[in-house]
């Protein structure tokens, strides 16, 4: 699998683990899923002032999909045992520190959609920083797949 060169290993153990699993054909391309992101984080721009915590839900889900773009475009998915962290792993593997707040964003969803305290919500400030990391996750994306292989 030389087409990984930056990060092999973790694509290697991600796919023998069963967290990734290889695509092809028309699934193998991360036009629409990037596409996706754009149109989610317009979405999150709108509902922030109104709903902080979806609107940090919906910026999360934007850089999401934008990475899973990339990964897609490469031939490859995450599986329901990899899940979205299987996508942190192999974005932070493969395209380094413009995709480093991902994993913050994934943590910090996790706490607004499975709650531990009440009162744990997003505040407007905190929404409207979610959006700018991802939109930045969103334009690294683009400017990377690119540069990536179709499958």
């Amino acid at each position: 699998m030389a087409r990984w060169r930056r990060g092999e290993d973790e694509i290697n153990a991600l796919v023998a683990s069963g967290a990734l699993q290889k695509l092809t054909g028309e699934t193998a391309s991360g036009e629409r899923l990037l596409k996706k992101a754009a149109v989610t984080l317009e979405t999150a721009r709108i509902a922030v002032k109104r709903d902080p915590d979806s609107a940090f839900v919906l910026a999360y889900d934007a850089a999401r999909q934008a990475v899973t773009a990339l990964l897609a475009h490469q031939g490859l998915r995450p599986t329901t045992k990899g899940g979205h962290y299987a996508v942190e792993e192999a974005v932070r593997g493969q395209f380094g520190p413009g995709f480093r707040q991902f994993g913050a964003l994934r943590r910090r969803r996790n706490e607004l959609e499975y709650p531990e305290r009440p009162g744990d919500d997003a505040a407007v400030d905190e929404a409207d920083v979610a959006i700018k990391h991802a939109q930045a996750i969103v334009t690294a994306a683009e400017n990377i797949i690119g540069q990536l292989g179709l499958y």
